[in-house]
């Protein structure tokens, strides 16, 4: 062979070489990419609480009030009592203002609360609570006037928007350590709709973040009853399902003002039939036709009824091989104490026995245990109660 057609075969050689390398290359980095995007966080959660009314429902506290009212002391006490992570509920009116520039307090306060969640062992769930184009108490004309979210294009893609700029800022935090409820209780018409909506949102996030995990709810108020409805995104483990349970309102919404249930005054009992027949009649027609719609003299609330309830989303989360998570439960702070008490063991009862994750609402408001003003438990066999539960090691 000469020297020409060796320099000739030596070329061709060193071009096979460098394409094999390159497909090797694309072949390595499109195998990572599919590993990664499928692999289980260790976002493993099992007991914690709402620090709700800081950043959400607050119309009042701003400036050093709201610096004040969540400090590192708070979650060094979750951490120490045994609460192994916390929700935190935002509202799109506490972190921009209407032309949609951001407020940098709120920001630094999340960031702040993220920080101390590391530090103390918690992991986090960032709930985007309220929005201005979806209110899930829309009561007066105003409100429901303002809720264009599931009719107007515009309204879902700024929904996107806010998440975008929320997970340009977060996107740091581990994957095992912060995950993201893109929308708290969606009231749509249609279930239909919500699912279009989730579809969407999760596509988005998706794009931005692979691997974070994403906490969705179902329509209407996050219902257990509606779960079976809900329509996840298929393959993607990094999901956790989340459902509210406040049943029966008549026992933890006692003499709550902003609700129908709580203008009853007569006696509750809890385990059993909920209201007597007496106290039934003494009632007004309004109340009346609450408690008829919701089978109060007629149906035995126990800890059997509680089971039953949580079926669908038991069904739902075995569907799809996902964890399941209460976001929300609690009693008002005036309701009886020993029926509280006696409601909550039956709840945590179920929620161990089923492997439920869950927050209570909440950790210092008229949900609460926690009393900020005197520095002290307000309800401390509340607090023994809840920790009796089976936690999470950490």
């Amino acid at each position: 062979m000469n020297y020409r057609n060796q320099k000739r075969n030596m070329k061709k050689l060193m071009t096979l070489v460098a394409v094999i390398a390159t497909t090797l290359l694309a072949l390595t980095a499109c195998g990572t990419k599919t590993e990664t995007a499928n692999e289980v966080n260790n976002f493993r959660i099992k007991r914690g609480t709402n620090l709700s009314h800081w950043l959400s429902q607050n119309n009042e506290d701003r400036g050093e009030a709201r610096r004040q009212h969540i400090q590192e002391d708070d979650f060094a006490r979750l951490d120490s009592l045994g609460f192994d992570f916390v929700r935190i509920p935002i509202d799109e009116v506490q972190f921009w203002d209407e032309d949609g520039n951001k407020l940098p307090e709120a920001w630094d306060l999340l960031t702040f609360a993220l920080d101390q969640c590391n530090k103390h062992h918690l992991r986090a769930i960032v709930d985007l609570h309220i929005i201005r184009s979806h209110y899930f108490n829309a009561v007066n004309e105003e409100d429901q006037a303002a809720n264009t979210l599931f009719t107007s294009e515009k309204s879902q893609q700024d929904l996107i928007n806010l998440w975008y700029q929320l997970s340009d800022a977060l996107k740091g935090y581990s994957n095992d350590s912060v995950a993201y409820e893109f929308m708290n209780e969606p009231v749509a018409e249609d279930h239909e709709q919500w699912n279009q909506l989730v579809a969407k949102v999760h596509k988005a996030l998706r794009e931005r973040e692979p691997q974070r995990t994403l906490v969705i709810g179902s329509n209407l108020w996050q219902s257990y009853g509606t779960i079976k409805y809900l329509k996840v995104p298929e393959g993607d483990k990094n999901i956790v399902l989340s459902f509210h349970y406040y049943n029966p309102m008549i026992l933890t919404h006692y003499g709550a003002w902003w609700t129908p249930i709580g203008k009853y005054t007569g006696k509750v009992n809890y385990p059993g039939i909920l209201v007597s027949k007496e106290d039934y009649e003494a009632a007004s027609d309004t109340v009346k036709a609450v408690i008829d719609e919701n089978h109060f003299t007629t149906e035995v609330w126990d800890i059997d009824h509680i089971r039953a309830d949580f079926k669908d989303a038991i069904e739902a989360a075995k569907k799809y091989d996902l964890q399941l998570f209460c976001g929300e439960w609690g009693v008002y702070e005036p309701v009886d104490r020993e029926l509280a008490y006696k409601w909550t063991k039956d709840m945590l009862a179920v929620f161990d026995e089923l492997n439920i994750a869950w927050t209570t609402w909440c950790y210092d408001a008229d949900f609460g245990f926690w009393d900020q003003k005197k520095h002290d438990f307000k309800d401390k066999p509340l607090v023994d109660l809840l920790m009796s539960s089976k936690g999470l090691e950490k």
